[in-house]
């Protein structure tokens, strides 16, 4: 049998002459390449859309007013797409990495042109007058679209979104769609601030938790609550850190130098957790030499052993600090190190800790009040009995 006189073709090039004839062929409409995959009994595609087409390609079709059925998805929550517009801008202003998650849009499969390759490759091809109706992802759509038209443009426009194509017609299928994938538990503060990027309170705080004896191996760093054997959560930590600098616990410090902001409070808090009579034990042991009983006595008669006592701290120290020297003031520290902080203390009775009068439980007739008043209460009686005006 006679060679053929045809060139043999590397399987990249044949590749290639395929997606090339298809984009040609359907170059009026809107086409590109995807991956056919299975769940829960549906046919479903991923893309990747460039930024310029998103705009024009997704449908948003939210609730309005008190009418579930008049959209696909829930009311826009109002500032969340602003949010997500100002963590792009921020970070890619910096040149720094950022991340969007999949948007998840829905499309009837009849209006859609779906050619199957191999091995789930496929070419999408959308119709220009066909709109993909979103079902998770509104709010990052409508960021990327005023991005895209702003003159913020070019920050964003080399980058594509990946969507998540549900081969789904059925507007009650598609809030269902929805509501399964909203029902994601929210990630508890501490977590967060564990994966937060080293800079700010976050990057101090990581440092404190690193090099203060009194929080090292003794925080909670993934979960909103400290169990048995810990004291503090680095939420709590990250809330001092805050008012130490800020004198606001949620002031992210994003101008501070983490260095130098760290080596300063370290000292002061190291200098601090040490001439306290009621802190002394607990910074020079080791979590492993503590027992639950101790742990568990320290958390509930002394309020440096709660986030409220923590943030008082923070309030306090923060009129030690010298901005212009990065240092807090050693003489200071050491008078706030003198207060007493045990529960019992007359200075926090009435603030942030209220006698209950008909306690369910008469050994323990108080309650920790952490009410924004109440700590303002508790510093102002706090400066007055250090003699600070």
């Amino acid at each position: 049998m006679p060679e053929s006189n045809y060139p043999h073709l590397d399987p990249k090039d044949q590749i290639a002459q395929v997606v090339e004839r298809l984009f040609a062929e359907y170059h009026r409409d809107k086409c590109y390449p995807g991956l056919v995959f299975q769940q829960g009994n549906r046919k479903m595609v991923q893309i990747n859309v460039p930024a310029h087409d998103l705009p024009t390609l997704l449908l948003a079709k939210p609730s309005t007013e008190n009418n579930p059925d008049s959209g696909k998805n829930r009311p826009e929550v109002e500032g969340h797409a602003e949010e997500v517009k100002e963590y792009i801008l921020k970070r890619a202003r910096k040149g720094k990495p950022w991340i969007l998650g999949t948007l998840t849009a829905n499309v009837a499969p009849d209006q859609i042109k779906l050619i199957e390759l191999s091995r789930g490759v496929c070419m999408v091809v959308i119709p220009r007058s066909v709109k993909l109706d979103i079902t998770d992802g509104q709010h990052r759509k409508r960021a990327i679209h005023e991005l895209i038209e702003s003159s913020d443009a070019e920050l964003i426009a080399d980058n594509d979104f990946p969507i998540t194509l549900v081969l789904e017609g059925d507007i009650k299928q598609c809030q269902t769609d929805f509501r399964d994938m909203a029902q994601t538990r929210q990630l508890n503060k501490s977590l967060l601030l564990s994966f937060g990027e080293f800079e700010g309170r976050v990057g101090i705080t990581k440092n404190l938790i690193n090099r203060v004896p009194m929080f090292h191996e003794k925080t909670e760093r993934i979960k909103d609550n400290p169990p048995k054997k810990l004291i503090y959560t680095s939420n709590y930590i990250a809330k001092s850190v805050s008012c130490a600098f800020a004198d606001d616990p949620n002031d992210e410090l994003l101008d501070l130098d983490v260095e130098t902001s760290s080596d300063a409070l370290v000292s002061c808090l190291n200098q601090f957790f040490s001439e306290s009579n009621q802190t002394r034990h607990i910074f020079e042991t080791r979590v492993e030499d503590l027992t639950i009983d101790q742990v568990t006595a320290f958390k509930e008669d002394c309020l440096l052993g709660r986030s409220v006592g923590l943030e008082v701290l923070g309030h306090l120290l923060y009129y030690t600090y010298d901005n212009n020297n990065d240092c807090f003031d050693a003489e200071k520290v050491s008078q706030i190190a003198k207060l007493d902080w045990l529960r019992e203390c007359s200075i926090w009775q009435g603030n942030i800790v209220i006698i209950d009068p008909k306690p369910k439980n008469p050994a323990k007739p108080f309650k920790i009040s952490a009410g924004v008043n109440s700590i303002r209460i508790a510093v102002t009686v706090a400066k007055a009995h250090l003699g600070w005006t």
